[in-house]
């Protein structure tokens, strides 16, 4: 990642979007931080390009919950039975916590105490995104993010938009985290990667009427029981076109009517954002500046200050 094809940083944001946080941040405290990450997202994704998948994911999920703060990564306790990794959103499908343990695992090594879990939520989501773009989607993180003490598994289901949300419901979930129409809309182009549970969409998708493409319909009813349940619930790839690639194709896939969730159908139901994935369809480069800069702002929500939050010593747990 020497040669960057963009710098995005906080000077590209309005000027309270960071929140403190500071490209190489830790450049005197641990300067192998950042590599040492990018090591083992590269081994994973490697290994698994749906390990990258949900490192992206990963960022979306933590941050839209509590803030960007690693709170997703807390096991359950006594204390805590249920923490927001056993969120129906996240539990059985979020994937990536053991390559944020390797992560933590290698900086701890080299720099104990001093690297965040929640900045390495946001430096493997960047580095997912490079590996999975073909370096094409490049950017810096500012860094600086503290660790929560709170996670709980029902703020999940208020704060995270769901695969059966309408428009009005995705505008106003990201609105309220302080991201704009065109942000979700962009962002919602990470769905060109990895896969997702049959009963994620059986029943709005094919089990009801809606728009989805008989070629596409027709493949997932092979693929998916009519009546998912947890001891049955395959997964299928988000994008047939290119499933291990980050990349534009999912909205010449919701022009198609070949996406898999009512929530990527939604946006065509209005006319400003039809636009908007029209252009991102047409114009690539456009889309991989735009989704860059749109993850540096989703990874700077609600940031934890000093008395708040703490660095963790294991991610899993509080210290």
């Amino acid at each position: 990642m020497a040669k960057l094809a963009i710098f995005i940083s906080c000077a590209l944001l309005l000027a309270s979007a960071c929140q403190g946080l500071q490209v190489g941040y830790y450049k005197k405290t641990c300067p192998n931080a950042e590599a040492l990450v990018r090591a083992q997202v590269k081994k994973a994704v490697r290994s698994d390009a749906g390990s990258g998948a949900g490192l992206i994911r990963m960022l979306f999920h933590d941050c839209f919950v509590e803030g960007c703060d690693a709170s997703v990564l807390l096991d359950p306790t006594s204390a805590n039975p249920q923490p927001e990794k056993l969120g129906a959103p996240n539990n059985p499908s979020l994937r990536g916590y053991e390559v944020v343990d390797a992560a933590k695992a290698a900086v701890e090594r080299a720099c104990p105490g001093v690297v965040s879990c929640a900045d390495i939520i946001a430096f493997a989501a960047r580095d997912a995104s490079y590996l999975l773009s073909d370096a094409r989607v490049s950017f810096h993180v500012p860094a600086g993010r503290l660790d929560g003490r709170r996670s709980i598994a029902n703020d999940t289901l208020l704060f995270l938009p769901g695969p059966s949300s309408n428009l009005s419901t995705l505008v106003s979930g990201f609105t309220a985290k302080g991201l704009s129409t065109e942000d979700m809309v962009v962002l919602s182009g990470a769905h060109s990667i990895g896969r997702s549970h049959c009963s994620s969409f059986v029943q709005d998708r094919l089990a009801s009427q809606s728009d989805i493409g008989a070629p596409l319909a027709s493949l997932l009813r092979r693929r998916c029981p009519a009546s998912p349940t947890t001891g049955n619930d395959p997964t299928v790839v988000q994008d047939f076109v290119t499933p291990r690639k980050l990349d534009n194709q999912f909205y010449r896939n919701v022009l198609a009517r070949r996406v898999l969730f009512t929530s990527d159908a939604a946006l065509l139901t209005a006319p400003t954002t039809g636009r908007m994935v029209r252009a991102n369809a047409r114009f690539p480069a456009s889309w991989e500046k735009k989704f860059a800069k749109a993850m540096v702002k989703m990874a700077a929500i609600d940031i934890k200050g000093r008395g708040v939050g703490e660095v963790r010593r294991n991610c899993r747990i509080i210290n």
